[in-house]
């Protein structure tokens, strides 16, 4: 009787285990990229968690009163974990590790992860990846892969994300405007 509970209860952790989809974690694990600061013509490396983000939706929510662009701000960033950017400009071509982009980009192969543009040029080369990290119809994760032979630039920003929301915010704040018309 024991054994049969036993087998039973192994049968029905193994199903379940079977049946859950394992989802990749949507917060990227970055490479230091340490040795590269010291070469770069240009580094940006922002993150922004924790208390920082907590002092910016504070800051957002206390302007929201007044202004409609401070107040679509606090309505994206109330749901928003963390924001990470790393940015590289080099004075050579290939002055950095392709080996580390690709170990990025190897983690956006992981289930829950979708690719939603993939541009890859040869002439001039140039590598843009977007992907979306998602959990049945919520999006809880972006992140953006751009190299050339000089530069590049890996963005991952983590929380529920709405679409709709974040597209209130095009042309401001430094994000692109985009046209569907052009």
């Amino acid at each position: 009787m024991k054994k049969t509970a036993l087998f039973a209860a192994t049968a029905a952790l193994l199903i379940t285990q079977v049946a859950t989809p394992v989802v990749a974690d949507p917060e990227l694990k970055l490479p230091s990229f340490a040795g590269l600061r010291a070469k770069a013509i240009d580094c940006t490396d922002v993150t922004i968690d924790g208390f920082v983000l907590r002092l910016a939706k504070h800051f957002a929510a206390k302007g929201a009163a007044d202004d409609p662009d401070a107040a679509a701000a606090a309505d994206v960033l109330k749901d928003i974990k963390s924001v990470n950017v790393r940015s590289f400009t080099l004075a050579d071509d290939d002055a950095y590790s392709r080996d580390d982009i690709d170990a990025v980009r190897r983690q956006l192969s992981g289930p829950g992860w979708s690719a939603v543009v993939s541009q890859h040029r040869r002439e001039p080369a140039e590598d843009v990846d977007v992907y979306i990290n998602t959990d049945g119809e919520r999006i809880k994760g972006i992140a953006v892969v751009a190299s050339e032979p000089r530069e590049f630039t890996i963005v991952n920003i983590v929380g529920n994300i709405d679409i709709d929301k974040f597209a209130r915010l095009e042309g401001q704040f430094g994000i692109p405007k985009v046209s569907m018309n052009d």
